[in-house]
């Protein structure tokens, strides 16, 4: 964090106060000095907040500014957008509030009733048709101990949840360095940890896909039939699928063996020939009865006109699983990861001997694609990590409906993992690191793709460099952040191509320079 912006934020940190404090701070009532308290989400700050504030400042000497913890907000699936901590600093940096307080209770009824402000004031809102249920509660209390509740002009109004849906708070880099400050991680770390990647070796296990791009140009369509005509100008094709996380790996500076399946034919050449070049030490269990799994896209002027999957997602036979329990058994590697897109290698009956197989001082990393296959995340028990997207959370739990923290945390405690990174697409990434779910243990870090070109992959990238930063500084902050940058990384080129760390590293300081102001 920028020194100037530190000494500022640190300037109104002594603000911030636990209930137990902020009743020694006040006192008993009666008060020499009188107190208001106001509560809310306060999720984006906004001109209603601020009359609201300086309304209830103008009834008392001493304003409390009452916040919602994280983990009782439901107002969205997605919500807060703004951290807990980060709420309350900007509160605390207004000249008229003198306490702010973090309330971890689900509604502020405890915090009234041990308090006991002179006044508690709430938005005109709330009595303008009638007075909802919850706030004839919080006036019950109230009234009871001799206070009062004053309600706040109701001449402008506005709504937190409309703004953010307007557009949500571009605040990455100020949630990064909340996150990399509470955590104790600098800038310099995550440099010094993309160094350390050289010393380990990765087994990767998992199904390789030739992902296939074939550019056309538009012609128009038949007068008789509804059929689209365009012109073939040239095809293209890359290594993906678990292929494409061994790329990655090396790119990375990683010693890389890759087990897979593929098929007896022409592909199977191209994809030996592709990792034989990327210095992957490739041991490939080849299947005549199968062929190299193949998704090959038509291309228009940029559009996906529609994609050609060539594949067999029947379950591998009993002597190629038992080839591939044999080489995970007998190859010495820091860490083993699963990357499964359910095209034959993992299934029921293959998850538990393949998973059986690996070494129990091994790390363990784990990623379950269900973008045209049903796979299921939770069957990969007890690993170091794992890094479902969250359509793949939900598909596992069964889980239309909740907010993605409770989502995370019910699929962090099914799969028994000790860290799970949750992609959630655009919106960046939310991580769980502990069964205790305290309020340190999930964490968010937002996006850092700039220019999007290709998002494609970018699961691949993230899954390759978190569990070489785990392994490197078993740092889940690390981890995730590292991760989430090489994520950005490959969303900015056009293809899914290795991310190095010499990328990492420009974006870092791009990050950097940006929490500088430049």
């Amino acid at each position: 964090m920028n020194n100037s912006l530190k000494k500022l934020s640190e300037q109104y940190k002594h603000k911030l106060v636990d209930a137990s404090q902020l009743k020694k701070n006040i006192g008993e009532r009666p008060r020499k000095k009188t107190v208001i308290m106001c509560h809310g989400v306060f999720d984006v700050v906004h001109p209603g907040h601020l009359r609201h504030l300086l309304y209830a400042k103008s009834k008392a000497d001493i304003l409390v500014a009452s916040l919602t913890a994280d983990a009782h907000i439901k107002k969205g699936i997605y919500r807060p957008h703004v951290p807990e901590e980060m709420r309350a600093l900007n509160l605390a940096a207004f000249e008229i509030v003198d306490y702010v307080l973090i309330d971890q209770e689900p509604t502020p009824l405890k915090n009234i009733s041990e308090l006991q402000p002179d006044f508690y004031a709430k938005g005109y809102e709330y009595v303008e048709e009638g007075m909802p249920e919850k706030t004839e509660e919080e006036a019950e209390i109230i009234e009871k101990y001799g206070g009062k509740i004053i309600f706040t002009p109701g001449d402008i109004v506005y709504s937190s949840s409309a703004l953010i849906e307007l557009e949500t708070p571009a605040i990455n880099v100020e949630k990064l360095l909340a996150l990399m400050e509470q955590e104790s991680v600098s800038f310099n770390d995550l440099r010094a940890t993309l160094k350390k990647f050289d010393n380990f070796t990765i087994h990767i296990v998992g199904d390789t896909i030739v992902d296939s791009y074939t550019q056309t140009a538009m012609i128009g369509g038949q007068t008789k039939t509804p059929t689209m005509s365009v012109l073939y100008e040239g095809k293209k094709d890359y290594v993906g699928g678990a292929g494409i996380v061994a790329k990655h790996l090396v790119a990375a500076g990683a010693k890389v063996v890759f087990s897979t399946v593929l098929g007896d034919d022409d592909l199977k050449d191209f994809v030996l020939n592709d990792l034989r070049e990327n210095e992957i030490d490739c041991h490939a269990m080849i299947d005549p009865t199968r062929p190299t799994t193949n998704k090959n896209a038509i291309v228009s002027s940029g559009y996906r006109l529609l994609k050609i999957d060539t594949l067999d997602n029947n379950s591998i036979d009993d002597s190629v699983l038992k080839g591939l329990t044999d080489k995970i058994k007998n190859t010495k590697s820091d860490a083993v990861i699963f990357s499964d897109f359910r095209h034959g290698i993992f299934n029921r009956r293959t998850i538990e001997p393949l998973v059986d197989s690996i070494d129990k001082k091994c790390f363990k990393a784990a990623d379950s694609q269900v973008a045209s296959r049903w796979g299921n995340i939770t069957e990969f028990k007890d690993f170091n990590l794992i890094t479902p997207n969250e359509r793949e959370a939900r598909f596992a739990l069964a889980d239309q409906d909740s907010g993605v923290k409770p989502l995370a945390q019910d699929l962090y405690d099914a799969a028994g993992c000790k860290l799970l990174i949750l992609k959630l697409g655009v919106r960046g990434v939310l991580t769980c690191r502990s069964k205790e779910h305290g309020l340190d243990d999930v964490f968010v870090v937002d996006s850092f793709v700039e220019n999007l070109v290709d998002a494609v992959g970018a699961g691949d990238a993230l899954l390759a460099y978190s569990t070489l930063t785990m392994l490197a500084s078993d740092s889940a902050a690390m981890s995730t952040i590292i991760g989430s940058i090489a994520a950005a990384c490959l969303c900015e080129k056009d293809g899914n191509i290795p991310i190095t760390p010499a990328q990492v590293l420009d974006k870092i300081d791009k990050i950097e320079k940006h929490a500088n102001f430049g």
